[in-house]
């Protein structure tokens, strides 16, 4: 690994702290079918908060409700009204994670994981793919079948925004983060949705020890199968920005290519966030506010991005406006895990990554 302990703990922290932050980023706007880059950005100019170096600002009153309509939960994750995390499940599948690793160790077997949503997570908390497999384990389907009965959403972003746990742990071990996120990813999705889900964790474990993003997006496409679409776009992204491309005109390209898929759909986001995070070149508020001005999945996306640049600059130089707002507070729909420390998560985390089984061959 080549860390000390303290800076190994440092990045971890700081990829939970840029989890949660680019989250409640991403949290007022996540509708990608209202909210396209191009309302985004008017939204911003209005506000006149170009380039987005904080979190979402309120417009009160909003200029026209309907246009610019901001989520429900808008009050409690804009600019000034930020009083600890609000619940989210891109945060609860990563404490539901740490919870199962403490709980399982990193042998754990995909019906642990569904027996921990149903132990754990409320079943109106889950959404798309999630929902699907939760109702399948409810009705004693076994995996890999609850992925599969009466589940349209195989190939959604559900499964990667699960995967960063995976990636923690595996500190500079894309390949094992990639395997353990994929035995966590066939319970609900198959395909890209598996391969999103591989990908993120690779990404992740390879940011701990890669010299910048566009290292650590190469090491990460190793583990997932090269022509698959997933593999397609995220190369497609990183050879456009390699050619100079805007990041305007990259992500224009890219969401004509990717146009046919939901914008819930992991390939589109994919594009996104891989566009976020090399144009972001490492620049913690960059990186994240590029991603959540590329719509779609907004918030988990602004999560992930976050959580890829907190990995890579640590704890210590996330600039102050994105962490103290959060007052080292999560709230979590999670059972036992709703206020819980920012900081003590991740001092967990950290115990597991120090302890993880070394030398075995990867699953």
């Amino acid at each position: 690994m080549g860390h000390s302990g303290s800076a190994l703990a440092d990045r971890i922290l700081g990829g939970w702290l840029g989890r949660v932050a680019g989250n409640m980023l991403g949290k007022p706007i996540e509708r990608g079918d209202v909210w396209t880059r191009d309302r985004i950005d008017r939204y911003l100019r209005r506000a006149d908060a170009l380039p987005l170096t904080d979190y979402l600002p309120a417009l009160e009153p909003p200029p026209d409700p309907v246009e610019f309509e901001l989520r429900p939960e808008w009050q409690e994750c804009v600019r000034g009204r930020i009083h600890g995390s609000c619940r989210d499940d891109d945060i609860d599948y990563t404490v539901l994670g740490l919870h199962l690793l403490e709980t399982h160790g990193f042998g754990f077997t995909t019906e642990q994981v569904g027996e921990m949503w149903l132990l754990r997570l409320p079943y109106l908390q889950t959404f798309t793919a999630e929902r699907a497999a939760y109702r399948n384990l409810a009705a004693g389907v076994r995996p890999p079948l609850t992925a599969t009965v009466d589940n349209p959403y195989q190939e959604w972003i559900g499964a990667l925004i699960r995967a960063d746990i995976h990636g923690w742990v595996n500190p500079g071990d894309p390949p094992r983060a990639a395997a353990m996120a994929r035995r966590d990813a066939v319970l609900s999705h198959t395909g890209n949705g598996v391969y999103g889900a591989m990908w993120a964790a690779a990404l992740i474990a390879a940011a701990f020890t890669a010299d910048g993003p566009r290292t650590a997006v190469e090491a990460a496409l190793d583990r997932v199968p090269p022509r698959c679409r997933l593999a397609r776009t995220v190369r497609r992204a990183a050879s456009l920005y390699d050619a100079g491309v805007a990041w305007e005109d990259a992500l224009e390209q890219l969401e004509r290519e990717t146009s046919a898929l939901p914008w819930i759909h992991t390939v589109p986001n994919a594009a996104v966030l891989t566009a976020g995070l090399l144009y972001g070149a490492g620049d913690f508020t960059t990186t994240i506010a590029l991603t959540v001005r590329g719509g779609l999945d907004t918030d988990s996306n602004g999560a992930t991005a976050g959580s890829v640049a907190g990995v890579l600059c640590g704890a210590a130089a996330i600039p102050p406006q994105w962490t103290e707002p959060l007052q080292d507070r999560i709230r979590s729909a999670v059972h036992g895990f709703d206020s819980a420390r920012i900081s003590d998560l991740a001092a967990r985390t950290h115990r597991l990554s120090m302890a993880r089984p070394l030398n075995q061959p990867h699953p």
